[in-house]
């Protein structure tokens, strides 16, 4: 008999359906664990399950709201948004509501506060839903029709996909992170390399990537058209369910003979820093292969670049040296914990020191909506995940993508650099 990948296992323990197993291609009837809504899709979720009858969500301790994207409010359209955030959860008693002020970005909250764990199946209306993967978790987006039903009738479906596993060896280099890892992955399969895929990644090189870092590589799995991304459990993740996770978790590994798509290996010591450059999170090269770029602005935070890991290495790179003349930082704590964390360590104080606007948590800049978007003509670089036309601003503005350390170095350079070269 075939023995069975993560994704699979996890949408196995979690169908409804009569059938002893799943195999990819099946489709199956399921039950989440976790409904993901931020006031970006939340309201539009809203309107689908209004169409559908109304009425009271089945489960209402599965459902978490969090206003990320407009908030602060940036309009009275955007105000209007997180109002819409506010009445749903208040009207239908949904307990883990995150208002301003009150948690931070939803995919680097939602593990911080302990609602998702390892083995767990989870839907989002955003579709950096992967996120989750960094903790064993199979996270993914839809549509937010699909939301809506789930939180009509506690059930959903899933074609199981195929998987893709990616085994990681080796030590990083220095100024080398799980960004990285992502982007050489980008570069090497493209932004279709993993269509409806589960990408699993394993091996002995997971020991140099912590948690922050693994959910820098599972964000982005989504930027290759993957369902979903998954790490494998070990003892980093353990060490951080015993700690964290407030509801039971299974802890969940790939059989060793399980059918693969295909089969990767990463040597993580022959890595460099990697960059992406506009218009595409495919189009990457390593940093050495880029010179005198002048940046006008660099954004360092998002749902999984404003991690404590991220800001202390940006810190590291930051402190004692000044934001270059002629170029602007802004620093996105992910989480209000984080930046309160970021406070007691001393980091803020290096970010205000060498020049840089330190903002509340938010996803503004990074969908170009607010808070720092790009005008036209304008050459950002930036810790988030995607650089198409439009992103970040204006859509005659161009989004290079590395890692925190490239983005701080930048920052003081003013042009895109290695931060080996300060």
């Amino acid at each position: 008999m075939t023995r069975q990948t993560i994704a699979e296992k996890i949408l196995e323990a979690h169908r409804l359906d009569e059938r002893d197993r799943v195999e990819p291609g099946d489709v199956v009837r399921a039950r989440v664990d976790l409904v993901l809504l931020n006031d970006a899709n939340g309201p539009v979720a809203f309107r689908h399950f209004a169409n559908m009858g109304g009425g009271k969500v089945v489960n209402p301790d599965k459902v978490m709201m969090v206003c990320d994207h407009f908030a602060p409010a940036p309009s009275a359209a955007g105000a209007r948004m997180l109002g819409d955030m506010r009445r749903f959860a208040t009207s239908k008693g949904i307990e883990h509501f995150y208002d301003v002020g009150k948690g931070g970005i939803e995919h680097t909250l939602m593990p911080e506060v302990g609602l998702c764990g390892p083995g767990d199946l989870i839907a989002g209306g955003d579709s950096h839903t992967g996120t989750a993967g960094a903790f064993n978790a199979f996270g993914t987006g839809m549509s937010w029709s699909g939301m809506a039903a789930i939180m009509q009738i506690d059930e959903t479906w899933f074609r199981v996909p195929e998987s893709m596993r990616f085994t990681l060896r080796g030590k990083k280099a220095a100024h080398v992170t799980g960004k990285d890892v992502i982007l050489q992955i980008l570069q090497d399969i493209g932004v279709d390399g993993a269509l409806y895929r589960s990408m699993e990644f394993a091996g002995p090189g997971l020991a140099d990537i912590n948690m922050d870092e693994r959910m820098g590589i599972c964000n982005m799995v989504v930027e290759a058209g993957a369902k979903t991304g998954i790490v494998e459990f070990d003892d980093i993740t353990r060490a951080w369910a015993e700690a964290t996770c407030k509801r039971p978790w299974t802890a969940t590994v790939a059989d060793a003979d399980a059918q693969y798509h295909s089969r990767h290996d990463i040597d993580l010591a022959r890595m460099r820093p990697m960059v992406a450059k506009p218009y595409s999170p495919e189009n990457v090269v390593a940093v050495d292969d880029i010179r005198h770029v002048h940046v006008d602005q660099v954004y360092m935070g998002n749902c999984a670049n404003g991690t404590m890991t991220d800001l202390r290495q940006i810190a590291s790179v930051l402190k004692g040296r000044k934001v270059a003349k002629g170029t602007r930082a802004m620093i996105v704590p992910a989480t209000q914990k984080i930046y309160r964390e970021a406070m007691a360590e001393g980091l803020i104080d290096i970010f205000i020191e060498a020049g840089a606007a330190v903002s509340t948590p938010t996803c503004g800049a990074c969908f170009g909506g607010h808070n720092g978007a790009l005008d036209d003509g304008e050459v950002g670089f930036a810790t988030i995940n995607r650089n198409f036309k439009g992103r970040g601003g204006h859509a005659g503005a161009q989004v290079y993508l590395g890692n925190s350390y490239v983005a701080a170095a930048t920052a003081v350079a003013g042009e895109i650099i290695d931060p080996a070269l300060l």
